[in-house]
């Protein structure tokens, strides 16, 4: 009789995977920085930018589920240097594409199956599978903690590099820096898939599908994440250039993208050790509905340096902090051993809202000059995501015995 393989230490996990996700989210969270530079050297319309951001946010969601069964068969570690390499091309290609067709074949594809692979579903899969389920939440809001810390400290650094290289320049050095989740990822080798067996499941991956997708509580959280999905990435790619279209200087766009990422260190771990002690759905509930709140005081109050701070401080408390409770209630519902893959479903739909939100940023203004009608179209989606989490259940699914 063979002893199961140890799991892999929570310190060495988190260690890990967050600084992966430091460096994968934190590169992301800048390229609205690159809007107005690369559509003025190249002389493009900004929704062609957008549209390939959207491509990015499009790609990332689809390819995130395949990413996740092959993390779930295979682990982690594969996945993690195939998307490593895949940012560092990704990043060079942005820099020196000169068609819109090269570009979004280098931001878009290419960055897009990146991050996939080094992100939230694949580093999560770990957490479920390596820590015990009183941890499970907690675990989560380090690693998404992670990710708010990445945007806290790269952007300012992505704004010095445009500003000190030029903005060709910063990209291959975001891309050299890519290169680093490589030698990361060793350390999320985990002994269970070490072996030519892989780890035994109760269900295959069929089953796991049609369980999850005919279950109410999972389309609910699916409908959840689209709307998280449309207003943070709405915000990150198109705030800069609204605020300098307001006679804002650049460096308080930089700010207020830094501001976000600082507060939503602790908005993210607050809602991860919140997840262990109160019902998750009430969580999400109240992110969306604050989030529809903090937009519109953000629209009627007077424009100026400190209510964009003030407005970038209080969205940093909820802007990733839907993640750990999300992928926590995936994880009690339906169990850890597809977890990357329902995770990989459930961002699919975020993306699906990333893509309608950074793209309808772009043509919207293209066709009115203005950013209004978006930020309307947030709030009210803001309002409707809470109430779509009200009622999932987070108990664990009551499973029949599954046919052979």
């Amino acid at each position: 009789m063979t002893s199961s393989p140890k799991p892999l230490s929570i310190v060495q996990i988190l260690a890990c995977g967050a600084t992966i996700v430091t460096l994968s989210m934190g590169i992301r969270h800048g390229f609205g920085l690159w809007l107005q530079p690369i559509t003025q050297a190249q002389g493009w319309t900004r929704e062609t930018f957008a549209f390939a951001i959207a491509i990015q946010n499009l790609v990332w969601g689809l390819s995130g589920i395949f990413a996740g069964m092959v993390a779930d068969r295979f682990g982690a570690f594969r996945v993690i240097v195939g998307g490593a390499v895949l940012y560092a091309l990704g990043l060079v290609g942005m820099a020196y594409a000169n068609t819109p067709l090269l570009f979004s074949l280098s931001s878009g594809v290419l960055i897009g199956m990146a991050q996939a692979g080094t992100t939230y579903a694949v580093i999560y899969g770990v957490i479920g599978r390596n820590v015990p389920l009183e941890k499970r939440s907690w675990a989560m809001g380090v690693a998404a903690a992670a990710g708010s810390f990445g945007q806290f400290l790269m952007v300012p650094t992505e704004g010095f590099l445009i500003g000190s290289l030029g903005w060709q320049q910063a990209l291959v050095v975001l891309g050299a820096a890519a290169l680093l989740m490589i030698p990361l990822a060793w350390g999320l080798r985990e002994p269970s898939f070490g072996g030519a067996t892989p780890p035994q499941r109760d269900q295959s991956i069929g089953q796991a599908l049609r369980e999850a997708f005919q279950y109410p509580s999972f389309q609910l959280l699916m409908a959840g994440y689209f709307v998280c999905g449309f207003q943070v990435v709405f915000i990150g790619v198109h705030m800069p250039s609204y605020l300098k279209d307001k006679g804002l200087s650049p460096q308080v766009a930089s700010y207020a993208l830094a501001l976000i990422g600082l507060f939503n260190v602790f908005g993210t771990y607050a809602a991860g050790v919140l997840g262990q002690k109160i019902a998750k759905k009430n969580i999400l509930a109240f992110i969306y509905l604050a989030r529809a709140v903090a937009i519109s005081v953000f629209l009627v109050v007077p424009l100026s340096p400190a209510s964009v701070y003030v407005f970038a401080s209080v969205m940093g408390l909820l802007w990733l902090s839907t993640i750990p409770p999300t992928n926590a209630t995936v994880a009690q519902i339906f169990g850890v051993a597809h977890l990357s893959m329902l995770g990989g479903f459930v961002f699919f739909s975020h993306q699906i809202g990333s893509f309608m939100g950074v793209w309808l940023g772009g043509y919207l203004y293209d066709k009115t000059g203005s950013y209004d009608i978006v930020w309307y179209i947030a709030i009210a989606l803001g309002v409707l995501a809470a109430l779509v989490n009200l009622p999932v259940r987070e108990a664990p699914i009551q499973r029949t015995a599954l046919a052979h």
